[in-house]
Parts: structure tokens; C-alpha cells; sequence
């Protein structure tokens, strides 16, 4: 199996230790971002999506713009674009980027978040919805002869498209939720399965299940995992690093919570004010493990998870870079391919990852893939 790995580019710097005063959006940010995962040996970057946040379209479209050769995993929400019109959007920036488009369907699980763009369905009809929307998307992919699609929350007549995907076997699908609905439609209709980071028990179970959802489609998928790896030169380094970072996140909640009940300003990285309990089955899952222990397995940390009430990807690696490459080997065991990794200190960590990590992360899957080979 070939590992893959996925960092994160953003419209401005930000996370739930960095809110710098700018603009909305600074494309020399997204330049510098994009740049530094390309030089770094990362395979993809994630430009995320969320009710109040730049297009992510459009920011993985200016990211394709400075790079020669990073793929882009764009974060997109079925319901609010028409599916025809998105599967050519999607088409286009592939052929814009020669082949690096990739699109993760987020279906939404905070019922407030998602009122805010006019979004009042039930989360059983989003899932349904998503469904629909994805045998649409994929079929107008397809190309072929103008068809007629009659759904229940999509009619249509003569659909058709001159732009298809860039690359013979289309544009990849990535897909995210732990609920029942969620695996359904996972197993059924995507290309890869993305869990936030759960210790290795927990992990083994979701990947099992959705491979069995799979199975029942004769289908297989690829398996992601997500993690804020902290990394430094020793072991106490690391966790004191860790430990700062805990104390920083509920440092701003303190100074902010008192005066704000807004929003969060992205899925990944949202602001410390988001007030509304999470409706989404992988934050309960998240609250759940962070609620029995800070540490699990080797090194897995839930400190900025219970911080933040297990809201969006927050589990850490902790360790040297040989210690967290030896944790994710662990996860590749399971049948987990790809790592989405992105740091509290976003360039900075990033240039680490590609220098430390990575490559021995790398390393130590081929060492594993040659002895398979050798024993099977």
C-alpha cells in the first residue's frame, strides 16, 4: 500500500492558538502554506469549509495557482451548490491543475452552524440528500449521453457536461462521519473514509464497520486518519509543549467565552467561542475518549479535545519525530493509508513534519511493505 499524506492550507494564519489581526483572507499566506507542504513532501492539503469562512473552492483554486505538482483536498458541502454545477467546477480546476483535485464531502453536524447558510434539514435528510447529491456528481463525471434524474431533492432534464475529470479515473471522493447514516452512504459512494485521530482500539472499530459497509457495495475504500502531531527533539520537550498549548486554548476561552456567543470561523480550526454542543457522532466519540483519559495508547493526547469539547480534528501525537512515525505506523497496520496532519503553529510545524516526520514515516512503511512481501 502506498502512504499518503495531507496537511492543511488556510486563508489567513489561524488556529485555536493563533488569531492574528489581517484580512480575511492573505494570499500570501496561502502561498507561502501551499508552498512549504509542496517542498515538504505532502501529497494533498485540506482547504477547509465552513458557514462563515472564504469559499474553499476558490482558495484551492489559488493554491493550484503557485505549486506545480500538490494535490487539493477541498472541503465542499452538497446542498448548497447544485450538484451539475458543482461536478463542473470540480472538473474544471482539475483540468486547471492537470489532475490534483480531490473533494472531501463534509454533510454538516452542527444543526446551528449550518442554519446559518439557510441549511434546516434534519441530519438523516442531509445524509439522504448527500446520497442523492453524489450519485449525481459521479454520474456527470461519467460524461456520455445527456440524462434525466428524478430524486427527492433533485429533478433534472438533459443534464449533461463538456469538462469531465481531468485524470481516466476521475476526481477522488473523500468522506467524513461516524453515524450509522454517515458509513451508509460512505461505504456506497466514496473513495476514502476520513476519522479524526481515536486511539488505536477505537479506530480499528469505525474502519471495520465501514468496511463491511463497503463490502455490501463489493467496493473497497481508502482509509484517512486525522492528528495534530507535537513534535519536539525529546520526549519532554514535547509533552511540555503540549501541556503549553492546553493551557494557551484555555487561556483564550476565559478572556473570550464571557463576551461571545458566536460561531466557529472553520471546521478546522474554529474560534474558541463556539458555544452550541456538537450534534456529530465523531464529537461524541472524541468526548467520550477524552473523557476517560488525557493519554492513550503510546501517546495519544485529548488535552486540546476536552478543551474544546472534541468539536472538530484535536487529537495529538506527542513525542520525537521517530516516536509519533512509530505511532502511525501502528494506524498503517490497521489499513490506514493516509494522514492528515497539521500543526497548532501551522508553517513552522508543517516545515517540521516534512523534514522529521515524514520522510520517516515513509520509511518505515516500506521497511513493513517489504516484509510482507517477504512473509506472504
Amino acid at each position: 500500500m502506498s502512504v499518503e499524506f495531507i496537511g492543511y492550507v488556510s486563508a489567513r494564519e489561524q488556529t485555536e492558538i493563533l488569531d492574528l489581526p489581517g484580512p480575511a483572507i492573505d494570499p500570501a499566506y496561502i502561498a507561502a502554506t501551499a508552498l512549504v507542504h509542496e517542498q515538504g513532501g505532502f501529497d494533498r492539503v485540506l482547504v477547509a469549509a465552513h458557514s462563515t469562512s472564504p469559499d474553499s473552492t476558490l482558495i484551492a483554486q489559488y493554491a493550484a495557482s503557485v505549486t506545480s505538482t500538490l494535490g487539493l483536498l477541498i472541503a465542499h458541502r452538497p446542498g448548497f451548490t447544485a450538484p451539475t454545477l458543482a461536478a463542473r467546477q470540480f472538473a474544471t480546476l482539475d483540468h486547471l491543475s492537470q489532475g490534483r483535485v480531490a473533494v472531501h464531502i463534509i454533510t454538516g453536524g452542527n444543526d446551528r452552524e449550518l442554519e446559518a447558510d439557510g441549511d434546516h434539514l434534519s441530519k438523516v435528510e442531509r445524509y439522504q440528500r448527500t446520497s442523492e447529491y453524489l450519485k449525481i456528481l459521479r454520474r456527470e463525471w461519467a460524461g456520455g449521453t445527456p440524462f434525466d434524474h428524478d430524486g427527492e431533492f433533485y429533478r433534472l432534464r438533459g443534464a449533461s457536461s463538456v469538462v469531465l475529470p481531468f485524470q481516466p479515473n476521475g476526481i477522488p471522493v473523500y468522506f467524513g462521519g461516524a453515524s450509522e447514516e454517515a458509513i451508509r452512504v460512505a461505504g456506497e459512494l466514496a473513495d476514502g473514509y476520513a476519522l479524526w485521530g481515536e486511539p488505536l482500539a477505537n479506530a480499528a472499530e469505525l474502519v471495520g464497520k465501514v468496511q463491511a459497509a463497503a463490502q455490501h457495495h463489493h467496493r473497497s475504500l481508502r482509509f484517512s486518519v486525522s492528528f495534530r502531531p507535537i513534535i519536539a527533539d525529546t520526549e519532554e520537550e514535547a509533552w511540555e509543549r503540549a501541556a503549553s498549548i492546553q493551557q494557551q486554548i484555555e487561556k483564550r476561552q476565559a478572556a473570550v467565552l464571557p463576551a461571545q456567543n458566536g460561531i466557529a470561523l472553520d471546521h478546522a480550526g474554529p474560534s474558541p467561542t463556539e458555544q452550541t454542543l456538537p450534534t456529530n457522532e465523531g464529537s461524541r466519540r472524541l468526548q467520550a475518549i477524552a473523557a476517560k483519559s488525557a493519554r492513550h495508547d503510546d501517546r495519544l493526547w485529548t488535552g486540546v479535545t476536552k478543551a474544546t469539547g472534541g468539536r472538530w480534528n484535536s487529537t495529538s501525537l506527542v513525542g520525537t519525530a521517530d516516536q509519533v512515525a512509530e505511532s502511525l505506523l501502528q494506524y498503517y497496520r490497521l489499513g490506514i493509508e493516509t494522514f492528515l496532519i497539521r500543526g497548532f503553529d501551522p508553517l513552522t510545524d508543517a516545515v517540521r513534519y516534512g523534514r522529521d516526520l515524514i520522510p520517516r514515516v515513509r520509511a518505515l512503511v516500506e521497511q513493513e511493505d517489504t516484509l510482507r512481501r517477504k512473509s506472504g
